[in-house]
């Protein structure tokens, strides 16, 4: 097996998903809501987040939807605003969450460079947040390619992000790994053609994510050793 190249999922691959969402849902809820905490915990149910508990359900609509599918979810519940304004709104928040990064991604991905591997990040949050999100992190100019679901290219599972990577550094797909913590992640690879990783820092378990993988890793810090193996 040859790998040339990594596509990496953002949300529960590179940032801890619980530990960085949970905070913007709680503070789009309750903004949402007018501070309105019982409403705000009626229009989380909808979207698979228990305030109270400051978690989200194993199938909640964040882990893997877009922005405006959030948004079209939430909308009937929030008839005082446009769908188009909860979606505004929605990626507003997203873009000033402070992420919890997964481990420290500067040497982490200076470190994949070094191996000679062309890096990509694909994301169903939308273009801006994702390079908001990369740029504090310190890691944007470190990928050569970053699509997010408003990219032109489609949003997983579909393929076709992966498939612009694929194209826009010149690498069979065959040669390529794609890494993420959600089954839309690995359904994207698999039919992009790719070799799939699976990561424990989202919220599905090994049981989601073990049919769909080559392999599951308890986080992106194992990769190294998977590629030398």
């Amino acid at each position: 097996m040859t790998i040339d190249a990594l596509i990496f999922d953002k949300d529960g691959t590179l940032f801890d998903f619980t530990s960085t969402w949970a905070r913007w849902a709680e503070g789009l809820l309750l903004r949402i809501a007018g501070d309105d905490r019982a409403r705000a915990i009626r229009i989380g149910q909808e979207i698979g987040f228990d305030l109270s508990a400051h978690r989200f359900e194993p199938g909640s609509l964040v882990i893997a939807n877009t922005p405006h599918e959030i948004a079209a979810v939430m909308s009937p519940l929030v008839p005082e605003m446009t769908e188009e304004a909860l979606f505004d709104l929605i990626n507003a928040e997203a873009e000033i969450v402070t992420q919890a990064e997964v481990l420290p991604l500067v040497p982490f991905f200076e470190g994949l460079r070094r191996r000679g591997l062309r890096l990509g990040l694909a994301t169903n949050d939308t273009e801006a947040p994702a390079l908001a999100h990369l740029e504090a992190a310190g890691v944007r100019e470190l990928f050569d390619f970053i699509a997010g679901c408003d990219s032109g290219h489609g949003a997983k599972p579909g393929p076709g992000q992966l498939l612009a990577f694929a194209s826009a550094i010149g690498v069979d797909p065959s040669r390529i790994a794609m890494v993420g913590d959600s089954t839309h992640d690995l359904f994207a690879g698999r039919t992009a053609g790719m070799h799939t990783v699976g990561v424990l820092t989202g919220v599905a378990g090994h049981e989601d994510l073990a049919p769909h993988a080559d392999v599951v890793l308890p986080d992106i810090g194992h990769l190294p050793a998977w590629l030398d193996r």
